[in-house]
């Protein structure tokens, strides 16, 4: 009996040392490590890509925000902000999305199918309101010229990027909102687009965040 429990104490004990080694090495030493490594070599990507605007932090480059008028009473959801380049939806269209708002914590997926009756009206009310929106005095937006994703959302539904086509497709309305030239507006769109990664990786994209960042700094000159 005695051998036996001698035997179990040298196992616990065994055992305590190698979970406070490995927590040590494990959950301290080796966060702390590849912390550190981060923020020497890559400080910017390390603190979630932040952009900065005079010194205050408006953004991620890697999460998608909205861009609206505040919410009036009454309201469920908030009109968006026609003086802004809008982002694509966020997670599903329609009062029951499951993400309107850009929240990290509702990252995913509708997971509804192509021919869902509820996506499918979503779909077609969202695209009535794009033709809507960018429709000007002078410039009339036809339903081929809407993209795909004007109209659904991304994957994780946190996308900040929009295609060329999508940005081009806003520059009427937001040359006439903001009292600029469709010149003006088209040269923004060009100098805040993205080409393909390493020249074949990926689509052509523009950064909501930075090119309606870009547009304030246009507007106050």
């Amino acid at each position: 009996m005695n051998n036996s429990a001698a035997n179990t104490g040298r196992v616990l004990w065994a055992g305590l040392r190698a979970l406070l080694v490995l927590t040590v090495v494990c959950g301290v030493l080796y966060p702390l490590a590849v912390t550190g490594i981060a923020q020497l070599v890559f400080p910017g990507k390390a603190n979630g890509s932040e952009v900065k605007v005079d010194g205050k932090v408006v953004g991620s480059e890697l999460i998608g925000q909205t861009y609206n008028l505040p919410l009036k009473e009454g309201e469920e959801t908030a009109a968006p902000d026609l003086r802004w380049f809008q982002p694509r939806p966020s997670n599903g269209l329609g009062t029951n999305s499951v993400n309107t708002q850009y929240s990290i914590i509702l990252s995913g997926a509708t997971n509804r199918s192509g021919d869902n009756k509820d996506l499918i009206q979503w779909v077609k009310d969202a695209k009535a309101a794009v033709i809507k929106d960018n429709s000007t005095a002078d410039h009339k937006v036809k339903p081929s010229d809407v993209p795909a994703e004007a109209v659904t959302s991304s994957g994780s539904g946190l996308d900040p990027h929009i295609s060329p086509q999508y940005a081009k497709l806003q520059v009427h309305r937001i040359a006439e909102k903001n009292k600029l030239t469709v010149a003006q507006v088209d040269k923004l769109v060009a100098d805040h687009t993205d080409g393909r990664i390493l020249g074949f990786i990926g689509e052509p994209r523009v950064n909501v965040l930075q090119l309606n960042i870009a547009l304030k700094e246009l507007t106050k000159g």
